[in-house]
């Protein structure tokens, strides 16, 4: 009876198994992939595509959860075999593009983002994604014609004015550009502590408006006490306005969060 039992539960759970469609596994996998469940991820999407060898949507969500492994080149052999079933899987070839990235291969990341483009010329990411990476090959003004496109599709994505501020002040020296695209971040992210920053050093650096530093230097340490440049940046502009006791203090406390610079200013400015 025992023997009978066993054999009876075993076909169970084979009909248990062949029921479940490979696309059911694929939608459990993505649940527990959001659930940080990588482990139970990767099982469901093996199995989706053990069910269907042809399912594109299954390697490419098992090349992302690889992604959040660090397995960067499994991740690029589940989206090879996705755009090999389809050719047009743009999500696969921004994936791999991401993963080719964090390979160090930017012509390759490049050529992919380049081929998502062609066939969706409408997608904000891929231009965001390409704009980083073609700015890491020192192309600035490829980086900011596609950070240009990025906002133009989706005019509400602060890291791509954040992006194309950042390579205006620092490659081309456009700083009056670079402030309003800082400026245009803020607008849309009040808690963007980097743009705050940078927009705040550029007034002081650049522009002499030591008061609008300050208050944009003030806002960043707001969101971060922790920034120990960002006090000594404004330690300078209180100096450069006449507030030296001030400015010592904001010195001083950079010092206390780790900026060596500070110990110079302390003693040139603060006897």
């Amino acid at each position: 009876m025992k023997k009978i039992f066993y054999l009876i539960t075993a076909l169970v759970l084979t009909i248990e198994v062949q029921s479940q469609t490979a696309q059911d596994y694929s939608n459990s996998g993505l649940a527990k992939a959001k659930n940080q469940d990588y482990k139970g991820a990767m099982a469901d999407f093996t199995m989706a595509i053990k069910i269907n060898p042809k399912f594109a949507e299954a390697y490419n969500r098992r090349g992302v959860v690889k992604q959040n492994l660090h397995d960067h080149q499994g991740a690029i052999t589940d989206f090879n075999k996705a755009i090999e079933i389809d050719s047009k899987y743009v999500k696969a070839y921004n994936n791999r593009g991401l993963s080719k990235k964090e390979l160090f291969d930017y012509k390759g990341a490049i050529d992919d983002y380049t081929k998502s483009i062609l066939v969706n010329p409408k997608d904000a990411e891929v231009y965001f994604n390409r704009g980083t990476v073609i700015s890491k090959l020192q192309d600035y003004r490829g980086a900011i014609d596609d950070f240009t496109k990025s906002i133009l599709i989706n005019p509400q994505n602060a890291r791509a004015y954040y992006n194309r501020g950042t390579l205006k002040s620092e490659n081309l020296h456009d700083y009056q550009g670079a402030i309003k695209d800082f400026s245009k971040a803020i607008e849309i992210n009040p808690k963007f502590e980097e743009a705050y920053f940078n927009r705040g050093t550029l007034k002081a650096e650049h522009l002499h408006d030591y008061q609008g530093a300050i208050n944009d230097l003030t806002k960043a340490i707001e969101i971060n006490s922790k920034d120990a440049v960002a006090y000594y940046n404004r330690g300078k502009s209180k100096v450069a306005l006449g507030q030296k006791a001030n400015g010592c203090l904001d010195f001083n406390k950079a010092r206390e969060l780790g900026d060596n610079k500070a110990d110079e200013a302390i003693k040139y400015y603060c006897k």
